[in-house]
């Protein structure tokens, strides 16, 4: 099957292509490197979802092809759920991945470990010539007092998952995507593909 990922974050696009990869797919995948002449889509939805369903359709139909967008991000409960959707702009329109994070740890500055619960969400949006499907997951854990490692991008290296003493970013890549919201949502997806391939014979 030949699927266009509806996202310019190229971390994003090498995590689904391993996870989808580790899965045994068979799908074709393209990014807009093979659509040039593609305009962004404004991401103004108030959640997840609506961005997801938004951006996927938005490519599917430039692109003629079913459309994988992903929209995600990190709630934190001391912060009343920002950044939330706000993620990857949290510290301006062209933040980068270090004033987002160094924005977050000053919030947080005077809020004890104990409190500093969060969750990373994500929303996977499937756009194809019968509609639109999503699929979510969510991985709870705790926001550190500091960056730890060197993997992975985003709030990864102050992100403790329950259940570990490392950061996102102290993990491999195989191990993080065995746990992280982005892997659970394309589980999902995958199960879906099978069932309709299933479905099919």
């Amino acid at each position: 099957m030949d699927i266009v990922l509806a996202t310019k974050n190229r971390n994003k696009i090498g995590e689904i292509k391993k996870i989808l990869r580790a899965m045994d797919t068979d799908y074709r995948i393209y990014t807009f490197d093979d659509f040039p002449a593609y305009q962004d889509v404004e991401e103004d939805g108030d959640t997840f979802e609506a961005n997801a369903v938004k951006k996927a359709l938005h490519v599917s139909a430039h692109a003629g092809m079913p459309a994988i967008a992903d929209d995600s991000g990190l709630e934190v409960d001391a912060l009343n759920g920002a950044p939330g959707v706000l993620s990857a702009r949290y510290a301006g329109e062209s933040a980068n991945d270090s004033a987002n994070l160094e924005k977050l740890l000053s919030e947080m500055k005077d809020i004890p470990f104990e409190k500093r619960s969060a969750r990373f969400v994500c929303c996977i949006a499937l756009a194809f010539s019968g509609g639109v499907k999503t699929f979510s997951g969510y991985v709870r854990g705790r926001i550190g007092i500091e960056p730890k490692g060197k993997k992975g991008f985003g709030y990864d290296p102050v992100f403790y998952p329950d259940g570990f003493d490392r950061t996102f970013a102290e993990m491999s890549d195989e191990e993080k995507n065995t746990i992280s919201h982005r892997g659970i949502a394309l589980k999902e997806l995958q199960q879906y593909f099978k069932g309709r391939t299933q479905g099919e014979n």
